[in-house]
C-alpha cells in the first residue's frame, strides 16, 4: 500500500496566534510539509484546488512544480483538479511540466469539485455540471494517449490535428478519479480503467464499500483484466498520545466543518460526534500511531485498497503538529501497515476488531 498526505492549504485562524494566517506563510508551510513528507519516506503528497479565501491552493500544478524542485522521490498529485471548469489541454500541459520537473513523479487526480466557485469564475453553467466533467475527462484521456489531437465537443473549440506539449516522462501520465458518494462516478472510473480515490470524511467506512464494488464491476464489464487501484482519502491527526491528537484536532476540525456547515445547512459538530468519528468505525484517523495503524488495517479488510492518503491540515493546526503527524505517519504508521499487509495483517486486524468489540 502507498501511504501519503493531501492538503488544500487551509487558511483559517492560527490557534497559537489567534490571527488569520497570511497566504504567504501558509504557502511556505505547505511546501515545507511536502518536503518533509519526502524526507520521512511517504509515497504521495497531493494538493487540492479551491477558489475560496479559506484555502491558498487555486493552482495545484504551480505548487507541485515548486515542490518538485525540493523533493526527490515522493509522488506529486492533485487532489483534485476541478476538471469541469478547466481546460483539459492546459491541465495536461501543466502536469506534464510537473512530470518533467520531478523526473516522472506527477499524477493528476480529477474530480467534479465539492465547491461551486470555479464554475461562475470561469464562465460555466452549473446546469452542465455532469456533462462538463464527462466531456472534459474524455478529452484529457485522448490527449494523454495521443500527441496530435483531432476532437470536437460542446464546451470547447475543436482541435484539428494539433499537438499538445510538452509530453511527460511517464507514458501514460497517471490519472485518478476522485469520488464522494456518487455511484455514477465510480462506474465511470471503472469503465475507463482509471484508478479511483474514495473520499471518506464522514459516516462509517462500510457504507462506501459499494463504490469499490461498482468500480470493479464496471472495469470487468469494460474488458479490463485487472481492477484499477483504489485509494481511501480521509481526515486525521497523529500524535504521540491519543488524547493529545484529539485535543489538537477537535478545535481545528470543528472550526472548518462548522464554517462549511453554515453554507450547506449542517448543524454544528459536537464533541460527541467527533469522538465517534475517531473511533475504529468512524471516518477520522485521529489518535496515536498504533490507533491509526489498526484503523488503516481495519479498513483494508473492507476495501483492500492500494493507497491511503491522510489530510492532516483540516483547519489551521500548529505547524509543529502537522509536521509531527507527517513524521509519525512516515516513520511508524506506514512501515507497520506495509509490513502487516505483506503477510501479517491478520493479527493486527483481529486486534483492532477485538478492541472495537470491547468498546461496543
Amino acid at each position: 500500500m502507498e501511504i501519503g498526505v493531501y492538503s488544500f492549504g487551509e487558511r483559517t485562524i492560527d490557534s497559537e496566534t489567534n490571527q488569520l494566517i497570511s497566504p504567504q506563510e501558509r504557502m511556505r508551510r505547505l511546501i515545507e510539509e511536502i518536503e518533509f513528507a519526502d524526507q520521512v519516506g511517504l509515497d504521495v503528497f497531493a494538493v487540492g484546488e479551491h477558489h475560496r479565501p479559506d484555502f491558498v491552493v487555486s493552482a495545484p500544478a504551480v505548487v507541485l512544480g515548486a515542490a518538485a524542485a525540493r523533493t526527490h522521490r515522493i509522488r506529486l498529485s492533485s487532489a483534485v483538479v476541478v476538471l469541469s471548469s478547466d481546460d483539459p489541454v492546459r491541465v495536461f500541459e501543466q502536469f506534464a511540466t510537473v512530470d518533467l520537473l520531478s523526473q516522472g513523479r506527477a499524477e493528476i487526480m480529477v474530480g467534479r469539485g465539492s465547491f461551486i466557485e470555479s464554475f461562475p469564475l470561469f464562465g460555466y453553467d452549473l446546469q452542465d455540471y455532469d456533462a462538463l466533467f464527462e466531456e472534459k475527462l474524455q478529452l484529457l484521456l485522448q490527449i494523454r494517449a495521443n500527441e496530435y489531437i483531432t476532437w470536437s465537443g460542446h464546451f470547447r473549440p475543436p482541435l484539428r490535428h494539433q499537438g499538445v506539449y510538452p509530453r511527460p516522462v511517464q507514458n501514460p501520465l497517471p490519472v485518478w478519479v476522485a469520488v464522494g458518494g456518487t455511484p455514477e462516478s465510480a462506474i465511470r472510473a471503472g469503465s475507463l480503467g482509471l484508478p479511483m480515490a474514495i473520499a471518506i470524511i464522514g459516516g462509517i467506512p462500510e457504507r462506501f464499500r459499494y463504490l469499490k464494488d461498482l468500480h470493479a464491476e464496471a472495469a470487468f464489464k469494460a474488458g479490463y483484466a485487472q481492477v484499477p487501484p483504489i485509494s481511501i482519502n480521509s481526515h486525521g491527526v497523529i500524535a504521540d498520545h491519543s488524547q493529545d491528537a484529539f485535543d489538537q484536532a477537535f478545535p481545528a476540525f470543528k472550526h472548518m466543518m462548522d464554517r462549511i456547515g453554515r453554507e450547506r445547512g449542517w448543524p454544528p459538530m459536537t464533541r460527541e460526534q467527533f469522538a465517534f468519528s475517531v473511533s475504529l468505525r468512524g471516518a477520522n484517523f485521529v489518535g496515536s500511531p498504533q490507533q491509526v495503524i489498526e484503523k488503516i488495517l481495519y479498513q483494508y479488510e473492507i476495501f483492500h485498497h492500494d493507497r491511503f492518503l491522510l489530510q492532516i491540515s483540516v483547519g489551521t493546526l500548529p505547524h509543529r503538529t502537522v509536521l509531527r503527524s507527517i513524521e509519525l505517519l512516515g516513520t511508524i504508521v506506514a512501515p507497520a501497515v506495509k509490513k502487516a499487509i505483506g503477510g501479517e495483517a491478520g493479527p493486527q486486524v483481529a486486534s483492532a476488531a477485538a478492541q472495537q468489540k470491547s468498546l461496543d
